[in-house]
């Protein structure tokens, strides 16, 4: 009787250490199959030294511009996003639905993209205009380059406050320009016109006031001795072949 008794706490024990031991198992399971599925932002570097756009960009706005103001936002981003189901979206998943999450993610999130696109569609070796494809597509969309510049740096010069200027494509392949407020892009779901924008302009007062004070249509002016055509012309590729 004895025997029996200790045998049926030894099956109830092994079965009850079994139980726990695969529940055990499963969230740790669950754990790697979420920690897996959180998207990685990267603070990437700036292509160039903070003094390499002198022709329209001078190195102590370039200095604070990266280093406190879009890591403000990459920083800012993160938290905003902390446990939450936005870990595992990507950015372009994000601004399809932005208008649906906080002001934080937001603006953070837009600040995060705008910046680190705006660094790359500059470079020391920038200016002149675009060439193949992208070269076409704007001359039979605004009827010349200089008449594209003209309808950008307007774009640029009339957003009211803070904001960017943007050249995008639409989902019909076609080119427009926009400008949004703050830290919106023409990426997000509340965009007046939404699109993939290949160019961007910073115009919030941080991109060029040390320099240019309140003249900002010099600034925007000095803009184009700066633009990395290259680089406009491979997101214009990338975004018309999607």
């Amino acid at each position: 009787m004895k025997k029996s008794l200790l045998l049926l706490i030894l099956i109830a024990v092994f079965t009850v250490e079994s139980s726990y031991s695969q529940e055990l198992k499963k969230l740790s399971e669950a754990k790697t199959l979420s920690a897996s599925k959180i998207v990685e932002h990267s603070f990437n570097p700036l292509p160039y030294s903070y003094d390499a756009l002198e022709k329209a960009i001078d190195s102590e706005t370039m200095n604070i511009h990266y280093n406190k103001h879009f890591r403000g936002y990459y920083d800012n981003f993160l938290k905003a996003i902390e446990n939450s189901e936005l870990q595992s979206m990507t950015l372009i998943e994000i601004f399809g639905n932005v208008s649906k999450y906080s002001t934080a993610v937001r603006n953070n999130a837009g600040g995060y993209y705008n910046h680190d696109l705006f660094w790359q569609i500059m470079s020391p070796d920038g200016g002149g205009q675009p060439k193949g494809e992208l070269a076409k597509a704007i001359d039979k969309t605004f009827g010349t380059f200089d008449a594209f510049k003209e309808k950008f740096e307007n774009a640029a010069a009339t957003r009211f406050g803070s904001g960017w200027a943007w050249l995008a494509i639409d989902n019909q392949g076609k080119l427009f320009i926009s400008s949004t407020p703050n830290q919106d892009n023409p990426l997000m779901d509340l965009a007046e016109q939404q699109g993939t924008p290949i160019l961007g302009l910073d115009v919030w007062e941080h991109a060029y006031y040390l320099r240019y004070q309140n003249m900002r249509k010099s600034y925007i002016g000095n803009f184009w001795q700066v633009v990395n055509w290259d680089e406009v012309a491979k997101r214009f590729e990338e975004a018309t072949s999607k």
